[in-house]
């Protein structure tokens, strides 16, 4: 029986991540609430049955409903803290909280009432209605410092374990879950006498859902996640979102921040993305390499061809950027002749490939009105090893851009020097993009 209850366990919470998760994966499609809302529709059954509901498994007497479902909860919090930002984690909190108080606030009511009792069997229990809603508020606040704790001290991590995104993950489960099942354990003492015994067997399996919600994430994470990301951020059409105001000022939101001449973002649009941009790579645990793009004697192409002939070059530039930088990245247009690129989730090396790439790119395929190829020079840093904020990357990016012009242009210059200054028949073989 114990064997058929911890298979059961593991199929409770492998269902419950993969439908939370998916409802995660695509809220950029779905909305944001229908997450939220499969999130707290699930928190009476959560509370009732860490009240009443428990079975024996090798590691003692357990409630699914706290084991499985409450802990599956916390770990969906701070996965949702990772993709989205902290404004976003306060409400299912608020919410559930303020429901909660209106559940016993209805319940102090009904006592008022004088029901009648339709038939033999079915007796109205308002008792047990503000039982279970004292102690859905206990877990609530419960929760509410849960995730504060679950939050911090997954930041706190980043500073030891900072690429160890799956490990600080678990650690955080491991300890705020402790710290839940002494809190909430203890509510259930006092309410519903439960026995002491039933403490450590929760806690074991607390500890064993950690586990296996790390290892998902950990799956999900790393194989697909990161390979999905574009797929799952497209919006979806269909007759509501081609009627609703939001999807139309959403439109109307995309197509502005942009420059007229080359179609890419605007250097407004970049300060106010890519500092974000950069945060979130850093909090995931990822790199960020930031690449500035100058266009060469571009002054000898306006002043040689004239200005239309010169923007056209440049608009050439921008849609050679474009279509070989990652769709995940982000070009801006920094000013005149230089361009801006942010690259999430892209280590120094990868950057510097990059970059070779761009400019083997347009070397080989812009030219002048006679035939001469334009080229570039470009600087490369990366966040964190040249700092953690945009601004203090984009300097040194800005640095090693000048560097570049120096060296004679028409290369790349990262943390190590000049990458390549040559004039190359052949693409770099392991550019990436």
């Amino acid at each position: 029986m114990e064997a058929l209850n911890l298979v059961l366990f593991v199929v409770e919470a492998v269902a419950y991540f993969v439908l939370m998760v998916t409802l995660l994966h695509f809220r950029h499609r779905l909305g944001l609430g229908v997450f939220l809302t499969a999130l707290g529709v699930m928190h009476f059954m959560e509370t009732y049955l860490a009240a009443v509901f428990y079975v024996s498994l090798p590691f003692g007497d357990v409630s699914p409903g706290s084991s499985v479902f409450f802990s599956g909860k916390l770990m969906m919090i701070l996965m949702l803290y990772l993709w989205e930002d902290a404004a976003a984690v306060r409400q299912p909190i608020y919410g559930l909280f303020l429901g909660n108080l209106l559940t016993v606030g209805i319940a102090w009511v009904l006592q008022l009432h004088h029901p009648l009792q339709l038939s033999s069997d079915q007796t109205p229990d308002v008792d047990f209605l503000k039982e279970m809603g004292w102690l859905m508020i206990w877990g609530t606040a419960l929760l509410y410092v849960d995730s504060l704790g679950i939050i911090l001290l997954y930041e706190k991590l980043g500073d030891f374990f900072r690429r160890r995104v799956v490990l600080r993950f678990m650690i955080s489960g491991f300890v705020l879950l402790t710290f839940d099942q002494v809190g909430f354990f203890a509510a259930l003492h006092y309410f519903l006498d439960v026995p002491v015994a039933v403490f450590w067997g929760g806690w074991k399996a607390k500890m064993f859902a950690v586990c296996l919600y790390g290892a998902m994430f950990a799956i999900y994470e790393y194989r697909i996640r990161r390979l999905g990301a574009d797929a799952a951020a497209r919006s979806i059409s269909d007759v509501f979102g081609d009627l609703t105001f939001r999807e139309r000022y959403n439109d109307l939101l995309e197509r502005t921040g942009r420059d007229m001449l080359t179609g890419v973002y605007d250097r407004t649009r970049m300060e106010l993305e890519a500092p974000l941009m950069v945060r979130e790579a850093l909090r995931q645990g990822l790199s960020a390499t930031v690449l500035i793009i100058d266009a060469d004697h571009f002054k000898d192409v306006n002043d040689g061809y004239g200005h239309l002939q010169g923007d056209a070059v440049l608009k050439l530039i921008a849609a050679r950027l474009g279509t070989t930088l990652r769709s995940s990245d982000r070009i801006f247009r920094f000013g005149g002749e230089e361009f801006v690129a942010v690259c999430p989730g892209t280590n120094h090396e990868e950057g510097l490939l990059l970059a070779e790439r761009l400019r083997w790119t347009i070397a080989t395929s812009v030219k002048t009105p006679d035939g001469s190829p334009v080229t570039v020079s470009i600087g490369v840093a990366t966040a964190d090893e040249d700092g953690t904020s945009f601004t203090t990357v984009l300097s040194a990016a800005d640095g090693r851009l000048y560097a570049a012009k120096k060296s004679g242009r028409n290369c790349v210059v990262g943390r190590s020097g000049v990458v390549n200054s040559g004039k190359p028949a052949d693409p770099p073989i392991n550019a990436i993009g």
